[in-house]
């Protein structure tokens, strides 16, 4: 069993442009999520997914640099470029990661894969009930089923956000959730990267820590002990 994560990228973003390459110390965002990623004890390979768009060669470039695989695909058929991504690299397990994790946690990254692996689901998550932080999300789901929602899928929602028709479908596929427990039930946190004030309190959490080492228990903790931290980026809105 092959088990990939797949990490979509762009530098197109509306509200935060070119935020995956924006720097934190001697590490462009991207580098985070890759390099958090690598501590997983599960993962066979990090792959790069990008768009077949020009402004997207510096993600290629990136990627070539940083010695991953990547694909690239369609701009806005994100299904469509996970599946060919996923083929292309021989996956037999996708886990989807997106770019605005800077502070993805590779502890609840694999205790997602072993609840996929485990209960033999088709696809598992931590965000169908959100009780995690925002920022620490993973879905993990079969081949097979990427590639019927790919073959099935004709909504355009469904194709831009990859998993709405598997998840839309429990009377097809088996559904997982991992839910947080204790100290890290704390879906009220956003670490995600998708506005400024997003970015200044990504830069904080890092600075503070200097390393790439630190979780999302420690991120708890120092955000418990600065509380007014949280109210940088109380008032952005996630885009549905």
């Amino acid at each position: 069993m092959k088990i990939v994560a797949i990490i979509q990228a762009r530098t197109g973003s509306t509200r935060l442009p070119e935020k995956v390459l924006k720097k934190i110390k001697e590490k462009v965002i991207l580098d985070y999520v890759v390099d958090r990623l690598k501590y997983s004890k599960y993962l066979d390979n990090i792959v790069l997914a990008t768009t077949i768009s020009k402004k997207d060669d510096i993600l290629e470039k990136y990627a070539i640099n940083k010695k991953i695989d990547y694909f690239r695909g369609d701009e806005e058929n994100v299904l469509s470029r996970y599946y060919y991504a996923a083929k292309k690299y021989k996956s037999d397990v996708i886990v989807r990661i997106t770019s605005d994790c800077p502070l993805i946690d590779f502890e609840i990254v694999d205790k997602v894969i072993i609840k996929h692996i485990e209960t033999q689901s088709d696809y598992t998550s931590n965000v169908l009930k959100r009780t995690f932080p925002r920022g620490v999300d993973t879905e993990v789901f079969n081949f097979d089923v990427l590639e019927e929602s790919y073959k099935c899928s004709s909504d355009k929602f469904e194709q831009e956000h990859v998993v709405p028709y598997i998840t839309s479908h429990p009377e097809k596929f088996k559904l997982q959730n991992l839910e947080a427990k204790g100290k890290l039930k704390r879906p009220d946190i956003r670490i995600t990267l998708d506005t400024k004030e997003d970015f200044e309190l990504i830069k904080k959490i890092i600075l503070h820590f200097g390393n790439i080492s630190f979780n999302t228990y420690d991120i708890i903790d120092f955000l418990n002990e600065n509380q007014n931290l949280l109210l940088i980026n109380k008032n952005v809105q996630q885009k549905e």
